[in-house]
């Protein structure tokens, strides 16, 4: 595990920020609080788009970059985009039509809206991410071997019961990095916190890589650190052992 000082602190929503009624806890509030005031970023870094990101970084009086669609899109947060990478029209639409044909539940995600049906036309939009849900494992294992034959795609999921597509080497990790350079520091500076299969990179790469009580398994097994679970406050846990320098 590192020894260098945290300096930036990025952070997963679902399942990890947020409790089950998609709330941050006052502990995990006071947290955040305490590690802005020490001069240390604290990033989103997200599946979700702006729109249902951005909000959460107000209540926390966020200055520095949010990374969303699972690192498909980075801003600062004056709401300028500095990096975007989409999706092929046509892999969009070869990706709407097998799970069509599977009878899976969808979600397509462009620069504009999320489409839970078909589009008009796939080619009038900017696509960042694909996604199905289900609980009948056979049916998401035979989508991902079915996306597999498909290249430039990177595959994950944000739940046991998803899977979730971006553009091939779109990841959190690969936008942190792009942050690091922005803010001059390195990712073994960085304390990254998740639960899923979208987070696995970045808790990989990071000085401090924390899995959630909740996590997936996998996520387990990578981290330097398993903290409590998203219902009990884990992120300001593992803020309070892992990146403040003084405790009160």
């Amino acid at each position: 595990m590192t020894e260098k000082a945290i300096r930036l602190i990025a952070l997963d929503m679902d399942g990890t920020l947020l409790n089950h009624d998609h709330e941050v806890s006052e502990a995990n509030k006071q947290a955040i609080a305490k590690a802005l005031e020490q001069d240390i970023h604290v990033v989103l870094s997200t599946g979700r788009g702006w729109d249902t990101c951005h909000p959460y970084a107000k209540i926390l009086k966020l200055t520095s970059y949010l990374v969303t669609v699972n690192g498909g899109q980075i801003w600062n947060m004056n709401g300028e985009l500095l990096k975007q990478q989409l999706l092929d029209p046509e892999k969009m639409e070869a990706m709407f039509q097998l799970a069509n044909d599977s009878e899976l539940e969808f979600w397509m995600m462009s620069t504009t809206r999320v489409f839970r049906e078909r589009p008009d036309d796939f080619r009038n939009y900017e696509w960042l991410k694909f996604g199905c849900n289900s609980l009948d494992k056979e049916k998401l294992d035979q989508l991902v071997e079915d996306l597999s034959y498909m290249e430039g795609l990177e595959l994950t999921n944000s739940l046991p019961t998803n899977v979730e597509v971006n553009p091939e080497g779109v990841s959190k990790a690969d936008s942190l990095q792009f942050v690091c350079r922005e803010i001059g520091i390195t990712m073994d500076e960085i304390m990254a916190v998740g639960d899923s299969l979208n987070d696995i990179k970045m808790i990989q790469e990071a000085g401090v890589g924390v899995a959630m009580g909740n996590a997936q398994e996998a996520i387990k097994n990578v981290a330097n650190h398993v903290t409590e679970t998203n219902e009990n406050d884990g992120v300001a846990k593992a803020i309070e052992r892992f990146a403040l320098r003084t405790h009160a």
